[in-house]
Parts: structure tokens; C-alpha cells; sequence
């Protein structure tokens, strides 16, 4: 079919739109860093040597790590030869190296200290995708500057956060850090967050935001970290840079670059992702900062030759600092007495390093006032924002018979699976202060202490934990840490666990099942080829149902699991993530109809790892799958998602009625309104999340069958009813064109869907002319 072409008319309409949006971006990257930070790091520039220059690009380990980091970098920051130490929580600590740097150093130049802060500090927050499953981008906003405060508290100025790689396959270990599989939630979800941790202008109160891994992480072939990513041009365009510039035109203040090969070009050494799009497309002026050892790993990637070659490629494609490899420390220097590199060249790579330090106040008050630390850490609103956040995250995947809420009458509960007590998972992975071990500082509330607390004194809750699940092979920090994984359950001591979880079930009036993965079971280096709940939960789940009690499966895991089994044998399942600190007492709140749970899946839900990578805005195929008669793809198994995209329930019912749009057509350029009435048609208060999706008919691209363009999370009282609008404007309606290389909006027909789920089925159409 041929697209029809643009009148001039509406050309311009759609290149005045771009450019504004260009604008905009522009004007969030020059208020970035203050035109005063400028003038004084230009300043300060003309006074560093070129070794004081490259040494702003070093950032440096804080902590010895046996094979990766030898010794502490005081010798180097005396030098004035590291811009940043990485690593580093001790507060002590850090005022230490701060003072060598401030008071050592030639020029006095403050270090700049960074940390992954990614789901808060002392306090912990859910895990990410946690907070994007609450389709709310508050909770992002209110979790991150809270965690902002405490870091800055404890002389943490950068954060290595927000993750907003996509991710459309639940093996992936580390889709448990970013947003999920959708890049308009995800985008959502990236603004929110670095306007936490920065604030709408840099300041003395911010922390500086780091963005990662740019780009096309979460691709990796299999699910496997640090595979290599093939993505087209398009699909890197149309879905997995679209976070990232969300947060760049947010005014993120720094990226960081992935580990992976992206298209046969490693992401730290690749021209095209960190100058042609990032600096030049988008006119980010911020620092880009390598992952760990990434520059030295180009090396090893079999890109370059050996590690002068390493720090070649990766600063003329654009890479400012080099993490922890000390390969710039070694190499830069020559390769501008060479001639390879200008030192003009390297002035401007050091430059948005030293305006970060003067925005952020380094160079006013450098120090930690240590006495101040625990006071702000353990501030109880924290704690009670994490728990309402965390109740507000949390996905009712199903409700059989109205089997929750739960009676606060109960006098029986068995609380059984290895995470019902587990105060190391209950908060998720890569916490800052239990990083190398439990910090005993954070007091979590696991789902056991949450219910005891919430029955009290009179109701008995009996506990059966079962062994703990391990992996097969070790995660990251148990390899750095020696931590050798427990063997699985011999026979007798599977049947004498099986014994204990059916005598507690004989014994109870309701079981909660609190089941998934460990912790250590997501994240880094936490890949797996099958999503199956590991150890022997599944058969101590069996053996409850088998009681006949009513049974609630309470999860708590970072990716979809396979819960087949469940879905059709357990009446009620909540999907609690891993939801932080407070995380028992949330649960607690859902499942005892305190809260509503209002939390929406940002994931398609698979059957088996074999779906994978699974994603509900696939393009159309020749045999569509809502076409009459159709079955599935597969022969063995339906290929629909378990759970679609989008999908929760709640304690209370919504009806979405009475669609509408403003426009039956429009001009490229134009924006229309869609309005549809949410009504609450049950008898308690409740959450819903009003979801809008399109489709675009024909043109000069295949295009998904369905995309989100919009969202609203609203509460809503017993038979209360609100309107709600949403544009759909070049923004939401533009693609990146395959064929021309171009950001387009065509002339075509288009579809709307409004309601609770991608599967909605409330429709209307509009055209857009030439």
C-alpha cells in the first residue's frame, strides 16, 4: 500500500512540533549546569595539567575487591588523578578521601562520590519495576527524592540510577531494575525518577542522576547478561531509546554506557550511541561514564587492540569517565603527545565533570556532617512513605470466591515458603548498606511479622519456612564474597518439609503461601533459562492446596514466574515484588483490605520460558491473533500471555464507558482528545488505571497492534464516576520511518482502545489526512 504523502501544510505543522520538542530538550540540557558552574569549571580547566584533566575522568574504587581493585586511591587523589570514587558507604570513609582531595590535592578539586542508589538508601523502596507496576510516577518521584536526601545525608552526591533499558524477556536478570517491556511507561517511570533525585534544577540538595545502560541492554540475545544485542535502527529508535531521551529531556545529568556488543559494536566504544544520538540528535551536554571495567573490557570484546586502543575508541566515541579499569589513568596521556587526541578534545570531555561538582555545592561544603547521618536514615515519615508506596505497587493477579480480603478475625493462619521471614529478600537486591552483607540497620518487616502484627496477640500464626532455594551457580557478589550455594534437599528432607507445611494447613482456618525467587536470584549476572519457582515451593504449595483450606500465594520475585499451576489451583495471588523495608506491613495492608491493590502488570505475563521474549506490542502478522478461529502459535501450549500487559485487579469493579474522541479526523501535526468515563461499580473504594492504546492501519511501516499513549491512576468511591482526557498529539502518534530515517506522522487511519488492560476492548477511530 502506498503512504499517502504529507501536504506542506501539515509537513510543517509536524517539523514545527519536532522542533519544539527539540527545544525544550535543548533548554532542559542548558539549565542543567548553571552558566556560574560553567564559567568557574572553564576557569578551573585553564589551571590543570593534562594529568589533573585526565584525572577528572578516573573514577576510581573505593574499596579493595580481590583481582578488580588492589589498594585505595589515596596515592591518586592526592595527584589530583581521580575525579570520582565508586563503592564507598562508609561515611568515615568518605570524609577521609574527601579531605586528601580537598586539602592534598594541587588545586583542592572535590571528589565526587557515586553509589547505585537504586530503590533507596536505609530505607529501601520496592524494586523498580515494583514501583512501575503502580502505573503512578509519583511513587517514583516521592521514592527517589527521599532516597536523594538520605544519600546526600550519607556524602553520596551521584547515583548510578535510573535503569530504563527494556526489557522484553523475563530472563533477563536485570528487568527487575528498569520499567518493563513498554517504552511510554517507561518513559514515564525515567522522568519521574531523575526529577527525584535531581529536582527541577540542579543543586546542593540534588543528587546527580545517572542513566543506564544506553543502549539496548535489556536486549540480549537468550536473556543472557552481557550477551550481545542485535536491534535494529528502528526498534532501537521506535522502543528502546525512548526512556533514555525521555530522561535526557528531563535533564538527567549523566549516562552510562552498557557493557554489551550493540549491533558488533560495544556500547562503551560505540560513536553512533554516545555522539551521533545522544550528543548531537538529542544536544545532551552532560558526562557519559563507562560501566565497570567496560573500557578495558573492549579489549576483551576482541574491538580493541590492547588498552590504548581501549581508551581511544572509547573517548572519541564519546565516553567521558572511565570506571574503575584505570585504563584513561594509563593511556590518555600519550594518546594526546601522539597527536591521536587534542587536549582541546579532552578539556570538553572534563568539563561537565567539574560543572556536576560546582552545581551540586562540592565545592562550598565538601564534607559529610557525620553527626547528622543516622538522624536523616532513620527518619520514621521514610518509612511510612515506603510502606504506602509499597502498598500501592503491588498486582492482585487473582481473586477466586472473593477470597481476599482476608478477616481481621482470623484466629488460625499458617504462614508457610523460605521468603515468609526472610528479612535479606524481603527488600530485593543491590541494597546500599546490606551490599556486602545485612547492614542490621534497616529493621525489615517480613510478610510473617507483617501478619502477626496486623492479627495480633490473639490470632495463632504459625510459621514453616522450608529450605531455601539456591542457584545453580553463584551470583556476582557471592563470587566476590566466597559464598559458596547451599545443596538442594535430599529426599528425607523434602518429605519431612511436605509433613510440616500439611500438619500447618490441617491446623488453620486460612494459609499464606509467600513464595518466589530469592534475592539474589535478580539483578546482575542473574540471568535464567527457565522461570519456574526454584527449589521445592511448588510441591509445598501443592500439598497446601491439598488441605483444602483457602490458600493466598503471596510472591515475591523480580520477573514473571512460571505460575501455571497456581493460576488455576490457588484462589488468590498477589503479586508483592520485592517491596522494601516495609514490605511485611504492606502485604499486610492488601491483604486485610486496608489498601486496595491498584498495581498493574508492566510485563506481559508468560506461561513458560519458551514464550519468551514475550510483549504485547508486537507488530501484525498475515495471521492476526484476533482473527476468528484463531488458537495460538505454538502447537503444544497457548502462545497468549498468562496476564496481558496492564492487567490487576481490585477489591472493587470499574466500567469504562462512553469513548470518545474530539476529532474524527485531524491533520498531521494536530492533536486530538480521547475522553472515556471511569465508573466504580462496586461497593468499597478503589484504583483504577485508565489505559489508552492505538494502532496505525497502514502506511510505510508495519506498526504494532497495539501501543500505549496513555495512562491515569485515579481513586475512585463506591458508584463515583470521572472523566478523563488524553491527548494524541505528533508526539504519541510519530514514529521512526524504516525508510526514510526519518521521525514521521502519516497520513492513515487509527485505532483507540481505552480501559483496564492492553486487551481492552472499548473502541473508537480517527483519521489523520494529508
Amino acid at each position: 500500500m502506498v503512504t499517502m504523502p504529507l501536504k506542506w501544510g501539515s509537513r510543517l505543522a509536524l517539523l514545527c512540533v519536532l522542533l519544539v520538542m527539540a527545544a525544550a530538550s535543548a533548554a532542559a540540557q542548558d539549565a542543567l549546569f548553571s552558566s556560574a558552574a560553567k564559567q568557574k569549571a572553564e576557569s578551573l580547566l585553564k589551571q590543570m595539567t593534562l594529568d589533573e584533566k585526565i584525572g577528572q575522568l578516573n573514577q576510581a574504587s573505593g574499596i579493595v575487591l580481590q583481582g578488580l581493585a588492589d589498594e585505595k586511591p589515596d596515592n591518586l587523589i592526592v595527584q589530583g588523578r581521580v575525579g570520582s570514587v565508586l563503592w564507598l558507604n562508609d561515611v568515615h570513609e568518605i570524609n577521609r578521601l574527601q579531605h586528601l582531595a580537598v586539602e592534598k590535592s594541587r588545586l583542592h578539586i572535590p571528589i565526587l562520590f557515586g553509589f547505585d542508589v537504586i530503590h533507596g538508601y536505609r530505607t529501601v523502596f520496592p524494586v523498580p519495576l515494583a514501583m512501575a507496576s503502580s502505573w503512578d510516577p509519583s511513587v517514583e518521584e516521592r521514592a527517589q527524592h527521599l532516597a536523594a536526601e538520605d544519600a546526600r545525608a550519607a556524602g553520596i552526591e551521584w547515583t548510578f540510577t535510573p535503569m530504563v533499558d527494556i526489557a522484553r524477556d523475563a530472563r533477563w536478570g536485570r528487568i527487575v531494575e528498569g520499567a518493563g517491556e513498554d517504552p511510554y511507561l517507561g518513559a514515564a517511570m525515567a522522568r519521574a525518577q531523575v526529577l527525584g533525585f535531581q529536582g527541577e534544577h540542579m543543586g546542593p540538595e540534588s543528587v546527580l542522576a545517572c542513566v543506564k545502560h544506553f543502549a539496548g541492554y535489556g536486549a540480549a540475545d537468550g536473556g543472557r547478561d552481557y550477551d550481545s544485542s542485535y536491534v535494529p535502527e528502528e526498534l532501537m529508535r521506535n522502543v528502546y531509546l525512548v526512556p533514555f531521551h525521555a530522561a535526557e529531556q528531563a535533564g538527567a545529568g549523566s549516562f552510562m554506557s552498557a557493557y554489551m556488543d550493540l549491533n558488533d559494536v560495544p556500547a562503551s566504544g560505540n560513536h553512533w550511541l554516545l555522539t551521533d544520538v545522544l550528543r548531537k540528535d538529542w544536544g545532551f551536554q552532560g558526562l557519559v561514564l563507562s560501566d565497570a571495567f567496560a573500557v578495558q573490557n573492549l579489549q576483551t570484546h576482541g574491538y580493541a587492540k590492547d588498552p590504548e586502543d581501549a581508551a581511544y575508541k572509547a573517548i572519541t566515541a564519546g565516553l567521558n569517565m572511565d570506571m574503575a579499569s584505570e585504563t584513561y589513568t594509563h593511556n590518555l596521556a600519550k594518546l594526546v603527545k601522539e597527536g591521536r587526541v587534542s587536549e582541546t578534545y579532552i578539556d570538553q570531555m572534563v568539563l561537565p565533570v567539574l560543572e556536576a561538582k560546582y552545581d551540586l555545592g562540592l565545592f562550598d561544603h565538601p564534607y559529610v556532617d557525620e553527626s547528622k547521618v543516622n538522624t536523616v536514615l532513620d527518619r520514621p515519615e521514610g518509612l511510612a512513605l515506603e510502606r504506602k508506596l509499597a502498598g500501592r505497587s503491588m498486582v492482585l493477579l487473582r481473586n477466586e470466591d472473593h477470597t481476599l480480603p482476608l478477616s481481621k478475625g482470623l484466629k488460625k493462619v499458617a504462614v508457610i515458603g523460605p521468603l515468609a521471614d526472610s528479612t535479606q529478600d524481603i527488600e530485593g537486591g543491590w541494597t546500599v548498606e546490606g551490599l556486602f552483607g545485612p547492614s542490621g540497620k534497616s529493621h525489615p518487616v517480613t510478610v510473617y511479622a507483617g501478619i502477626k502484627k496486623m492479627l495480633g496477640s490473639d490470632a495463632e500464626v504459625t510459621l514453616v519456612s522450608g529450605p531455601v532455594p539456591s542457584r545453580l551457580y553463584p551470583g556476582l557478589l557471592d563470587q566476590l564474597k566466597g559464598v559458596k550455594m547451599s545443596p538442594p534437599p535430599t529426599p528425607e528432607e523434602t518429605a519431612d518439609w511436605i509433613t510440616k507445611v500439611k500438619a500447618a494447613a490441617a491446623n488453620a482456618d486460612v494459609v499464606v503461601a509467600v513464595m518466589g525467587e530469592t534475592a539474589d536470584m535478580n539483578g546482575e549476572a542473574a540471568s535464567r533459562a527457565t522461570l519456574n519457582m526454584p527449589g521445592i515451593q511448588e510441591q509445598m504449595l501443592e500439598a497446601v492446596a491439598a488441605a483444602g483450606k483457602p490458600v493466598v500465594l503471596v510472591l515475591e520475585n523480580g520477573r514473571p514466574l512460571d505460575i501455571r499451576w497456581a493460576s488455576e489451583h490457588v484462589p488468590a495471588i498477589l503479586e508483592a515484588w520485592y517491596p522494601g523495608t516495609e514490605g511485611g506491613d504492606a502485604v499486610a495492608d492488601v491483604l486485610f483490605g486496608d489498601v486496595d491493590p491498584g498495581g498493574k502488570l508492566p510485563v506481559s505475563w508468560p506461561r513458560v520460558a519458551g514464550e519468551e521474549p514475550l510483549y504485547y506490542n508486537h507488530n501484525l502478522t498475515h495471521e492476526p491473533e484476533d482473527q476468528p478461529g484463531f488458537t495460538s502459535r505454538y502447537w503444544d501450549m497457548n502462545s497468549k500471555p498468562l496476564y496481558p500487559f496492564g492487567y490487576g485487579l481490585s477489591y472493587t469493579t470499574f466500567q469504562f464507558a462512553n469513548l470518545r474522541l474530539s476529532k474524527a479526523s485531524m491533520a498531521a501535526g494536530d492533536t486530538n482528545e480521547v475522553s472515556v468515563d471511569v465508573t466504580n461499580t462496586g461497593s468499597v473504594a478503589g484504583d483504577a488505571v485508565a489505559q489508552v492504546y492505538i494502532h496505525q492501519r497502514y502506511g510505510s511501516a508495519s506498526r504494532p497492534v497495539r501501543q500505549l499513549e496513555g495512562f491515569k491512576r485515579v481513586s475512585l468511591q463506591p458508584g463515583e464516576k470521572k472523566t478523563l482526557t488524553f491527548p494524541l498529539g505528533s508526539h504519541e502518534l510519530h514514529f521512526w520511518d524504516p525508510q526514510t530515517k526519518k521521525w514521521v506522522v502519516e497520513a492513515s487511519e487509527f485505532d483507540v482502545w481505552a480501559g483496564g488492560d492492553s486487551k481492552a476492548s472499548l473502541h473508537a477511530g480517527f483519521a489523520v489526512t494529508q
